[in-house]
């Protein structure tokens, strides 16, 4: 049976490489990611992320990342109306960034929490409310595939080596299985997997 138990989903969105890694060495280096990212895919990809999400949990460095770039989409001439869409929804949606820095949000509609991630993520489970989404937060993701506290995996595997940089899945995760729920596969050789947990 696969997570679905009355309570929220926490659901994880990352880009992959082929090797599995989700940064290079320098993790500012998105030349990897840019050559996809404009694809009706990527676009799809973003756009299926907040269907039914009603709260996005973010670590520090991604929020500050996202919520510089994302609010700056809207009312851009030329932007892809799917993009927009994420960007109103990430302005508009509850926020929840973890961090041991920030003692207040420079961002509207944000909690800042300073507690481990699994502990966050099922206190927010246990509330009302659609999907927790974590966005491409690595350090977030990784303590909660470490916790078995993942319910969804979103992943864009990009068709590509990096050959260094820090992986997303480390030795020692749960043992268990999951359910491939949505594919699909770009002209570039990227693909979209969307994967539940089965428990």
């Amino acid at each position: 049976m696969t997570a679905q138990t009355g309570r929220r989903r926490v659901v994880t969105n990352m880009n992959l490489s082929l090797d599995g890694r989700y940064a290079r060495r320098d993790p500012l280096d998105m030349s990897w990611v840019l050559p996809h990212a404009t694809t009706d895919l990527a676009h799809d990809h973003l756009a299926s992320l907040h269907e039914g999400a009603t709260t996005a949990l973010l670590g520090r460095v991604n929020a500050e990342g996202f919520l510089g770039f994302w609010p700056t989409v809207i009312g851009t001439e030329g932007a892809d109306p799917r993009d927009e869409a994420f960007a109103k929804w990430l302005v508009g949606t509850e926020k929840v960034v973890l961090s041991s820095t920030l003692r207040e949000a420079p961002w509207e509609r944000t909690t800042i929490v300073d507690r481990p991630a699994p502990d966050v993520a099922a206190e927010l489970a246990a509330a009302e409310g659609g999907d927790i989404v974590v966005l491409a937060s690595a350090s977030v993701i990784k303590a909660l595939l470490a916790a078995d506290a993942v319910d969804r995996l979103s992943l864009m595997i990009f068709p590509v080596f990096l050959g260094e940089g820090p992986r997303l899945f480390e030795d020692d995760l749960p043992t268990g299985g999951w359910e491939l729920v949505e594919h699909a596969a770009g002209p570039d050789g990227a693909v979209r997997l969307i994967y539940d947990r089965l428990r």
